[in-house]
């Protein structure tokens, strides 16, 4: 899944999304940190492929993209977490009909317009976006060459989407010069980017940064008019969680993978300051080997964080104590 997969809803309920077989899963809390009720299917018996992306808007609305079985990429809006998400609607295939491998991503504009990016078939990337009376605009080329893996979409400075997607030895990187515009691939630099590992986050009003691990296993952090920071030595294998967090009265990020030595490893630090140094915590070495971390802040602003295996369904939740410091609850089966 492409997105942070954890999120808040406008009533203060967490929710959750997760893949099963040819169907996406959700499940929601009953109350603001409460229990949690059973896992309900999106679009009814409405077919999907195994993959999935995951944007949130302002409005805290959550946007999925999928790809369905014979539509090409399908959306739906999930306006609060305990009711059941818009059915899934076609919104075609970037290249008319093809390969459906391809793994999207989505961000959400201040308008609430989600934008939709995935790989095309000649190897560049492609964009849809919701339009302002509804509906959905033209499928655009951003053009590009010898793109890999999914790319990694967040909303910026006045809700201008950004784009950054992997390339052979190059990640590329593209914006709106206004809210609601043409956008544009307009920076490349040289960095060699496991494909898959890409995550963009909002760390100031300002600027997005985008969180990689290269080649050599080094979590590396860029924004664009810069080069390329290594940070500290990746955890271990799967996609970088990330959240822009208050701890002790400072403004900072909060970074989580799946650990090599099991469970799930942390990492904190100013944001925007990555000379500032991190280390790695790792938690949970109980979870299973294979599960995926989420992370977002509830209704109080807690950082909370979701761990979820997809080979068995399991899902856990951890949250910040009420003490100093970035101190967890222990993991607590859902």
């Amino acid at each position: 899944m492409n997105g942070e997969w954890l999120i808040c809803g406008r009533d203060g309920r967490l929710s959750v999304y997760q893949l099963s077989g040819d169907f996406v899963l959700c499940r929601a809390e009953r109350v603001p940190g409460g229990p949690w009720d059973a896992p309900r299917r999106i679009g009814g018996d409405q077919r999907v492929r195994p993959v999935l992306a995951i944007g949130q808007g302002i409005d805290s609305y959550g946007h999925l993209i999928s790809w369905g079985p014979d539509t090409g990429l399908v959306h739906s809006t999930h306006f609060r977490p305990l009711l059941a998400p818009l059915d899934w609607h076609p919104i075609a295939h970037p290249d008319g009909k093809g390969d459906e491998s391809f793994e999207p991503a989505v961000a959400v504009d201040h308008q609430g317009r989600a934008h939709v990016f995935v790989r095309n078939a000649a190897g560049g990337l492609n964009m849809r976006a919701q339009a302002l009376k509804g509906g959905w605009g033209p499928w655009r080329d951003l053009k590009g060459a010898d793109l890999q893996g999914a790319p990694a979409a967040a909303a910026g400075k006045d809700g201008r989407i950004e784009v950054y997607v992997a390339a052979r030895g190059a990640v590329l990187y593209g914006r709106q010069p206004q809210p609601a515009t043409v956008f544009e691939l307009e920076e490349t630099v040289e960095a060699r980017a496991v494909p898959g590992t890409l995550k963009a986050l909002a760390t100031s009003e300002e600027n997005t940064t985008l969180f990689f691990v290269d080649e050599d296993g080094r979590l590396c952090a860029w924004r664009p008019g810069s080069k390329p920071v290594e940070l500290l030595d990746a955890a271990g294998t799967g996609r970088i969680a990330a959240v822009r967090c208050e701890l002790d009265g400072q403004d900072c990020t909060l970074l989580a993978q799946r650990s090599a030595t099991g469970g799930v490893s942390f990492a904190a630090f100013p944001s925007e300051q990555e000379w500032a140094g991190a280390s790695w915590t790792r938690s949970g070495a109980e979870l299973p080997p294979d599960v995926e971390v989420s992370l977002a802040l509830d209704s109080d602003g807690r950082v909370v964080a979701a761990a979820q295996s997809p080979s068995t369904g399991a899902l856990f939740l951890a949250r910040r104590k009420d003490e100093p410091g970035l101190a967890l609850t222990p993991w607590q089966a859902v």
